[in-house]
């Protein structure tokens, strides 16, 4: 991959991060946790139990997505500077240019992530 195409992704894997961020901060109220921030919204006299524990395990599993999310994003920066960036981690093959532009933390191509997924759902 030409330094050209690894400056725009990683400008556009740094604008993904950023906005990412900005989110996270918008819905944790700052500095603090998710579920700290949504703890006042938890145990109002008008909700069940029922409905503070969904909402409970609703903020923690949308922390975990923003988590996964933001440590695709910094490996897929790592692998810019270590220069393995847009290479298969499975077949050693070129990511096409086109599916980085549309997933920049790809891992895979498409074929390899196929059989990923493949296996992934008969473990399932």
């Amino acid at each position: 991959m030409t330094k050209k195409l690894n400056a725009a992704f990683k400008e556009q894997l740094l604008a993904q991060r950023a906005s990412l961020m900005a989110q996270l901060r918008d819905l944790r109220g700052g500095a603090v946790g998710r579920a700290e921030a949504s703890a006042e919204h938890f145990g109002q006299k008008e909700d069940s139990t029922a409905q503070d524990n969904s909402a409970r395990a609703l903020e923690f599993a949308l922390d975990a997505h923003d988590s996964e999310e933001l440590d695709r994003l910094d490996a897929a920066l790592r692998r810019i500077e270590d220069g393995s960036y847009g290479l298969c981690v499975d077949c050693g093959v070129g990511i096409p240019a086109a599916r980085l532009h549309a997933a920049p933390d790809a891992l895979r191509c498409i074929a390899c992530q196929e059989k990923f997924e493949e296996r992934q759902a008969q473990r399932s």
